[in-house]
């Protein structure tokens, strides 16, 4: 078995699918992405998904077969990642699955993310890493989020103060200080009231490039009134999901209205930008540059309204510090399932508010 390879899977809050990249970790911590590869979610998956996100009838059979059915897509990803690398299961150290977020509850004092990591393990012959959040909030942290340690690692720049922004379902922010001041937090809604609103409305899984949304026009009051939630003016450290913000949180802003779907549309893509905006001139207002990962980064109109909001500081991909805006994620947690196996500790107590450092992840051997 080698000892510096290690694969990355990730099913981020836009339930699009798992990502998968296969990572080398050298003995000087430099990471490199060997091969990546995505499956997407059957529709039928993803709706059962989705039904999960609220207390429904007996969810938790529910719940447990699907965490069998996400290790038995998760097994076919590493299959197919495998065989485009030309790589065999035992040059491979460890999985990293991260797994489905079906709740997220800190202030409850839980999270969870469903994936039987025990099947994985054996339908992969890998050892699994998993369940890497419950040790931060155990310890009074938010569980999220947990990338900005893996930003620190490789996004730093000693004369640049960096606010690195991942657009997934939600929209965090990890701010990277020039002196090695790190810290993060979500921000809010990514994409995912937009999507969640063209599914209603288009019955599609998303607007692609801000499409829809770039034919209405923002509706400055509902802007207004979205913002004024009190999840935004909310000191850090938080952290937020579905749980929060979903459709029924926007019917509340939208009772009485009879505002043109492509309207709330545009408004909703503008709330994202918005919320970015002000809460990295909040915490962090002397960012020199702003890097873009994530779904987000490929809507165009996102990004204009970003640029916008930010008219002195450029709006730049991770692209162009080496890794690919759709797989940040997938490498961020290979990296934790190394951090893991090495026993180091690798919750940033300045990002999740937990009263310590903390080893993340539960190990299935094989």
């Amino acid at each position: 078995m080698a000892d510096n390879l290690f694969i990355g899977l990730m099913s981020g809050t836009s339930l699009d699918g798992v990502d998968a990249a296969l990572v080398k970790i050298g003995e000087d911590g430099q990471v490199t992405l060997v091969q990546q590869h995505f499956i997407a979610y059957p529709a039928k998956l993803r709706t059962s998904i989705l039904s999960l996100q609220h207390p429904t009838h007996n969810e938790l059979e529910t719940s447990a077969l699907i965490a069998n059915k996400l290790a038995s897509l998760y097994a076919l990803v590493v299959e197919q990642l495998l065989r485009k690398a030309h790589t065999e299961k035992n040059e491979i150290s460890a999985i990293g699955a991260h797994g489905q977020t079906i709740r997220h509850r800190p202030e409850l004092g839980f999270t969870l993310q469903i994936c039987n990591a025990a099947l994985l393990a054996e339908l992969t012959g890998i050892r699994v890493i998993s369940d890497f959040r419950s040790r931060d909030i155990a310890a009074g942290g938010q569980g999220a989020p947990l990338v900005p340690a893996f930003h620190q690692a490789v996004f730093s720049s000693q004369t640049q103060n960096r606010a690195i922004v991942n657009i997934g379902g939600i929209a965090n922010i990890t701010y990277l200080g020039k002196s090695g001041t790190v810290f993060g937090f979500d921000s809010g809604p990514g994409n995912m009231l937009l999507d969640a609103w063209v599914s209603k409305h288009l019955a599609l899984d998303y607007d692609e490039d801000g499409a829809w949304a770039r034919t209405g026009q923002i509706i400055e009051p509902l802007l207004a009134a979205m913002l004024k939630d009190g999840y935004f003016s909310k000191s850090i450290p938080k952290s937020t999901g579905r749980d929060l913000f979903n459709l029924s949180w926007l019917s509340q802003h939208l009772l009485k209205s009879h505002y043109a779907p492509s309207d709330v549309a545009r408004t909703l893509v503008a709330l994202t930008a918005y919320s970015i905006h002000d809460a990295i001139h909040h915490y962090c207002a002397d960012t020199d540059e702003i890097y873009l990962c994530g779904g987000g980064e490929k809507n165009s109109l996102l990004k204009h309204d970003l640029q916008q909001c930010f008219k002195h500081i450029p709006i730049k991909s991770t692209e162009i510090l080496g890794i690919g805006v759709d797989w940040v994620e997938a490498i961020a947690f290979a990296w934790l399932a190394k951090k893991c196996l090495a026993g180091e500790t690798a919750n940033l107590t300045t990002v999740t508010g937990a009263a310590g450092s903390r080893i993340l992840g539960a190990i299935y051997q094989v």
